[in-house]
């Protein structure tokens, strides 16, 4: 009866995977890291998966650091959900975003300013949480603007994240996100919070065709025998 119900629980994994793989944002499992389980949240249209852990406030420099450090072997420890598997196809490092002479502006067409989603934290923060920033498109305040939305998330803040883009115009610069208010800006100096993100693809593990039939078979005897029980 183990092997039944290890079996069912796999299969119900993989048709609710299957049905909400269309979703923006999905829970996969969780990755271990310094003794504590932090989710790991799969973005489908970016084909994402971003580390539910924020860092402290450090240097550019030094969260770059810590970002490619979770690439060591057993940084991290993968819990994936049954019926889960990911291809990864990069490293862990911090978000990317556009780069170019800073312009600041609020439709998202520039390097800085409001509504920029090119950025994978903008992105984030606009298209897959759906919040909104501090100024529309037309630079009028708006209401309930800043983090309003962040589920799935549990650890982002509303502050200040550097992104894993240097500016081209400073050397010595880099590009952050508000994810208080919706903007994005380079900067020199500073000590903001860090968010690690990797490049792979999502899907569910294959199931040999005679397991798919042998599967629905056990769940109907499961659920005779429960009948029966219950009549008795």
């Amino acid at each position: 009866m183990k092997r039944t119900h290890i079996l069912l629980v796999v299969l119900i994994a993989v048709v609710l995977f299957s049905g909400t793989a269309q979703a923006s944002l999905s829970t996969i499992g969780t990755a271990t890291y310094n003794g504590q389980d932090y989710s790991l949240i799969y973005a489908s249209d970016q084909h994402l998966v971003w580390l539910d852990y924020t860092r402290v406030v450090d240097t550019w420099s030094n969260q770059v650091s810590w970002a490619a450090g979770l690439n060591t072997a057993e940084v991290l420890t993968y819990n994936l959900n049954p019926g889960i598997s990911v291809t990864w196809s990069g490293a862990w490092r911090l978000p990317a975003t556009v780069d170019g002479p800073w312009v600041w502006g609020y439709d998202g067409t520039t390097t800085a300013g409001y509504n920029i989603r090119t950025s994978e934290m903008g992105h984030l923060f606009y298209t897959e949480l759906g919040n909104k920033g501090y100024h529309d498109v037309n630079r009028n305040p708006q209401s309930g603007w800043g983090l309003v939305n962040k589920a799935p998330f549990a650890n982002l803040q509303p502050s200040y994240y550097w992104s894993g883009t240097d500016y081209a115009g400073d050397p010595t610069g880099a590009w952050f996100f508000s994810f208080l208010l919706g903007s994005q800006d380079s900067a020199v100096t500073g000590s903001f919070y860090a968010l690690a993100v990797r490049s792979g693809d999502v899907g569910a593990v294959p199931i040999p065709g005679a397991l798919l039939l042998f599967v629905p078979g056990l769940a109907g005897i499961v659920a005779l025998k429960r009948r029966m029980g219950r009549r008795g």
